[in-house]
């Protein structure tokens, strides 16, 4: 694997920002192959003062939905036209989720994304989230980029 991405980069990419950005750096990236990618989580995070305030705890949604912006930066690194503001990456399916422990405060959370396939600007990605090397979600993820007016 090659190329990396800092948190400037990535906001080029994607059309997320705070507090819905939840990706800080890529570590590594194979065009239309697999992404390594990465979240700091922190006590700051505005979800845990209503998600569980006495034991704060990441919701999974925010684990499924980091994913798919890490499968989209795959995605669009993969494709030979860059992003634009019309451009909108969307959910198409989510197959298989799993949530194997917890994430607190204080975690990193690496991503790993592989391409399954893509057909039609329709993408399949394997992914997983690890926390100390230890799996926390997987899920199979269904994407599409779509252009908007």
């Amino acid at each position: 694997m090659s190329g990396q991405m800092n948190i400037h980069e990535i906001m080029e990419t994607l059309p997320h920002r705070y507090p819905f950005l939840l990706v800080d750096r890529v570590l590594s990236i194979d065009p239309g192959k697999e992404i390594v990618a990465l979240k700091n989580v922190t006590i700051n995070e505005p979800f845990f003062p209503g998600h569980y305030p006495h034991h704060p705890v990441m919701p999974g949604v925010l684990i499924i939905e980091a994913m798919a912006q890490v499968a989209a930066l795959l995605s669009f690194k993969s494709m030979v036209a860059d992003p634009t503001k019309k451009s909108v990456y969307y959910f198409a399916g989510i197959d298989g989720a799993r949530f194997k422990r917890p994430v607190t405060a204080g975690d990193q959370i690496i991503f790993k994304v592989t391409l399954l396939r893509s057909m039609r600007g329709l993408f399949k990605f394997k992914a997983v989230a690890e926390v100390d090397g230890q799996l926390v979600a997987e899920a199979e993820l269904m994407c599409t980029s779509k252009t908007v007016e």
